[in-house]
């Protein structure tokens, strides 16, 4: 039988140790993330991101991204050179395929959830 998930408060969710950021260009980035749930076969994960502020690189050329803002500020930079800023209550998409730059304003968290490309 399938049940419904809960995941409780996630403003306040304890998320792990943060750690260094890995495709960070610009300031010491740090990021801490759970995951919360994964699709039984894989292609689906939904959990919590937080990160310190910054500049780094998204690649989602193999996934899809929906992502809601907890709190925080960032812009998005398209590959294009085009822009798109976005605050603390709002969603948006990284469709598949679509890679560029995420810069971090102040400390931002964000519910995500990724799903794999039609591979």
């Amino acid at each position: 039988m399938i049940h419904v998930e809960n995941f409780g408060e996630l403003l306040s969710l304890e998320i792990g140790a943060f750690a260094p950021k890995p495709t960070s260009i610009e300031g010491d980035q740090q990021e801490a993330s759970v995951v919360l749930w994964t699709s039984p076969d894989g292609r689906m994960e939904t959990g919590i991101w937080e990160c310190t502020p910054g500049r780094f690189t998204a690649d989602r050329t193999k996934i899809a991204e929906i992502c809601h803002l907890l709190t925080g500020r960032v812009t998005l930079h398209n590959g294009d050179g085009t822009s798109r800023d976005i605050g603390a209550g709002e969603m948006f998409a990284l469709p598949h395929g679509w890679r560029g730059e995420w810069t971090i304003h102040e400390r931002t968290r964000k519910i995500y959830t990724m799903v794999a490309g039609g591979d």
